[in-house]
C-alpha cells in the first residue's frame, strides 16, 4: 500500500484533452488538488467539471512556450493550492509535417511547446518544489523519438528525446533539494481522444500516480514506457508466433 497523496498541491500542464486529461483525472481521483493548465477555456471549463466530480480541479491559462505564462502558472498554484508537490509536464502538440516541407514555423511551434515548454515549466515551479519537501516532476514523453519514429514527425521525435535528456541532468541538480524527475512514455498519440485509447490505456496513467508517491522518492532520472507492449516485437512476424 502506497502513502496517500489525497492533498498534495498537483500541476499539470495540457490537461484540458488527451493524456493529460487522463494524468489530471488519475490525480484528482486519488484525492490530489489538481491545477490544470491549457490554451482553450472553454476545453478548461469543461475539464474542470468533469474532474471536480472525482476530486478537487481548477485551471489557469497558459501557454507553456510563454515564460511569463508559467512564472504566473507557478504563482497560481502556490496561492490557490498553497504550493506545488507534483508538476506533471504533459504539455505537447503534434502536427504532422514531412521533413521535406517542415517550415521554420512549424520546427519552432512543435520545440517550443515540447521542449521549451517542459524545461520553462520545470523552472517556474522549482521554488515551490523545493519547499514542498517531496517535490515531484514527471514529464510526459513519448515513445515517438526516443525509441521508435513515425512519419511526418521528426520535429516532434526531436522534442520527445530532448525531454529525456533535460530530464537525466536536471534529476542530477534538483536532487539536493529532494526534487525527483522522471517521464512517462505513451505509445501511440495518433488519437487525441482519451475514449478512443480505452480503459487499460487510461490504466496506465497510474505509472505517473506511483512516481509522485513517498514510495517513489528513490527513483529519479528515469523512464517507463507506458505502451502495452507496443515496442517488443521485432518485427511483425514476431506477432506470428
Amino acid at each position: 500500500m502506497f502513502t496517500s497523496i489525497a492533498g498534495r498541491a498537483v500541476v499539470v500542464t495540457g490537461a484540458t484533452r488527451g493524456i493529460g486529461k487522463g494524468i489530471a483525472r488519475v490525480f484528482a481521483g486519488a484525492g490530489a488538488r489538481v491545477l490544470i493548465t491549457g490554451r482553450d477555456e472553454d476545453a478548461a471549463k469543461a475539464t474542470v467539471a468533469e474532474l471536480s466530480g472525482g476530486g478537487e480541479a481548477s485551471y489557469v491559462l497558459g501557454d507553456v512556450s510563454r515564460r511569463d505564462d508559467c512564472a504566473r502558472i507557478a504563482a497560481t498554484a502556490a496561492g490557490r493550492l498553497g504550493g506545488i508537490d507534483v508538476l506533471c509536464a504533459n504539455a505537447g502538440i503534434f502536427p504532422a509535417a514531412p521533413l521535406a516541407e517542415m517550415t521554420d514555423e512549424n520546427i519552432d511551434e512543435v520545440l517550443g511547446t515540447n521542449l521549451r515548454g517542459t524545461i520553462l515549466s520545470v523552472q517556474a515551479c522549482l521554488p515551490a518544489l523545493a519547499a514542498s519537501g517531496h517535490g515531484r516532476v514527471i514529464l510526459t514523453s513519448s515513445i515517438t523519438g526516443p525509441i521508435t519514429g513515425f512519419p511526418g514527425w521528426s520535429h516532434y521525435g526531436a522534442s520527445k528525446a530532448g525531454q529525456l535528456g533535460f530530464l537525466r541532468t536536471a534529476a542530477i541538480e534538483l536532487a539536493a533539494s529532494g526534487i525527483t524527475v522522471n517521464a512517462v512514455l505513451p505509445g501511440n498519440i495518433i488519437t487525441e481522444g482519451l475514449a478512443d485509447l480505452g480503459e487499460d490505456y487510461m490504466a496506465g496513467m497510474a505509472a505517473a500516480l506511483f512516481l509522485a508517491t513517498d514510495e517513489a522518492g528513490y527513483i529519479t532520472g528515469q523512464t517507463i514506457v507506458v505502451d502495452g507492449g507496443q515496442v517488443l516485437p521485432e518485427s511483425l512476424a514476431a506477432l506470428d508466433g
